[in-house]
């Protein structure tokens, strides 16, 4: 579906790369694959062995790097980064990765992800006397690791990530190592790759097919990963938990060709669109799929029912990204320079128009509106996830249930909205049985938040923090990285 009119987007995606010679050139073409993941800004910091040099800015890679900029990024490793803003909003200074330089050294993080208890960690290491240079949480990481009392880079590292809550995969580069972080619920994708005897890193395994890199495996929840010149090694900072990985990236954010733990998205999302043909099934002449994320879904319920899979629906891909407000009047208007109905094949039809999610409704009013115009006899919106009736808070942005519209109205009063014949979503264990993880455990492997609102950490909705403030008391105070 369209991110940025539907209002569900996913923060960022991350790349590094160690031991390469166009390191900087392999974190473009990365970075570049891993552009649905984030429009807003991107940057890159490359190491040469004795210092980090940074290019970043505001828009998309392409817009960017020009050859100028990446001829100056010269270097064996580098880590990049997209963004789309969810915490801490946008501008430059919050464009990753961000850089940090004192007179033991430089540190680079980008992060992938939310931490839901960053404002309560802020509000400590402000009283501790540390000075924020930006609004983003991920800074939070780097002033945990500048007070903590441990002597070592690696244990200073892990005694920080104990510390935080939420979903987060981080990247963290100085002058001499890479290191990967995955949060001990492993709420967010992250692959290890390499390509010779260089050792890659991404958010999605799409990235390394793209630069030409093997997929080795995935991070594991609480591991970090230590990349250096003498090799990889892995060291734990969380004892294992259930995991709880995002059931949007099966449904929504991952790329078709992009495995997450090893099931291939599109596959996903065929069996997600078979398992909802099952559940609601429906007397219809064509099925067609919202571009782009739903498409997959919808080939998966056409061969289900037999109901012949069509193109309803056109996605035009050569508007830029200026149009895209915050207003729900210019949101709305957006769908028509977005999406086109083919009136030749949709005309007289009964149409299911297979979506991902709704979050608001405008978009899905809009879009059975447009197949209306084009001649539609009927329109039955199938959607191939549960109705999401519970904000996010580990880095999509949906943080308010006023947002959702499945938080407040029933599916009855959804589908007069919308002004659909019928409306059906997949059920929670229908979608878990079609995604097909095999994991144990109170949550099959998922994160279900959105949709039970039944969250897997703690949530933090001020500043206190029991039980955290007593561990960081004990560490010595340390000037801070930012200074």
């Amino acid at each position: 579906m369209l991110a940025e009119i539907k209002g569900l987007n996913e923060e960022c995606g991350v790349f590094g790369v160690w031991g390469h010679e166009d390191a900087a050139q392999m974190t473009y073409y990365g970075l570049h694959s891993l552009q649905h993941r984030g429009q807003e800004g991107t940057g890159i910091v490359v190491s040469d062995g004795d210092k980090l040099k940074v290019t970043k800015g505001l828009g998309l890679v392409t817009e960017v790097y020009g050859a100028t900029q990446m001829k100056e990024l010269t270097g064996k490793a580098a880590i990049g980064h997209v963004r789309y803003s969810t915490s801490g909003g946008g501008g430059y200074e919050n464009v990753q990765p961000l850089l940090f330089r004192s007179q033991s050294g430089s540190l680079a993080l980008a992060h992938n992800g939310n931490l839901v208890n960053a404002n309560a960690l802020k509000h400590q290491l402000e009283g501790q006397g540390s000075i924020f240079q930006t609004t983003s949480d991920t800074e939070v990481l780097a002033h945990l690791m500048r007070r903590s009392g441990y002597f070592s880079l690696e244990d200073r590292v892990k005694n920080s990530l104990s510390m935080l809550k939420g979903a987060y995969a981080f990247l963290m580069m100085t002058e001499n190592q890479l290191m990967a972080a995955l949060d001990p619920l492993g709420m967010r994708p992250l692959s290890l790759g390499r390509i010779g005897d260089a050792w890659v890193i991404a958010s999605e395994t799409c990235a390394f097919d793209v630069v030409g890199a093997e997929y080795v495996r995935e991070v594991e929840p609480g591991e970090l990963l230590i990349i250096d010149d003498n090799g990889l090694r892995s060291e734990r900072f969380s004892s294992s938990m259930d995991r709880a990985i995002c059931s949007m990236e099966y449904i929504y954010f991952a790329r078709p060709d992009s495995n997450v733990d090893q099931l291939n998205i599109h596959s996903v999302r065929k069996r997600l669109g078979k398992q909802l043909a099952k559940e609601t099934a429906i007397d219809a002449d064509i099925v067609t799929g919202v571009p782009d994320s739903s498409i997959s879904a919808a080939i998966g319920f056409a061969e289900e029912t037999g109901i012949p899979y069509e193109l309803g629906l056109i996605k035009n891909r050569y508007v830029g990204r200026t149009f895209i407000q915050p207003s729900q009047e210019l949101r709305e208007q957006g769908v028509k320079m977005k999406l086109s109905p083919v009136r030749g094949i949709v005309e007289g039809k009964r149409v299911v128009m297979v979506d991902d999610s709704i979050v608001r409704g405008t978009t899905s009013r809009r879009i059975v509106q447009m197949l209306r115009q084009a001649g539609a006899k009927e329109v039955h919106v199938r959607i191939s996830s549960p109705p999401i009736i519970s904000p996010c808070y580990y880095g999509i942005d949906t943080s308010t249930s006023s947002e959702l519209i499945a938080s407040s109205k029933s599916i009855d009063e959804i589908c007069e909205l919308i002004g659909a014949d019928s409306l059906s979503y997949l059920s929670v264990d229908g979608m878990i049985e079609a995604v097909g993880r095999k994991d144990s455990g109170a949550n099959c492997g998922h994160c279900l938040a959105c949709f039970t609102g039944n969250y897997p950490t703690e949530i933090y909705t001020d500043t206190s923090l029991p039980h955290e403030k007593e561990r960081m008391g004990s560490h010595h105070s340390v000037q801070g990285a930012n200074s």
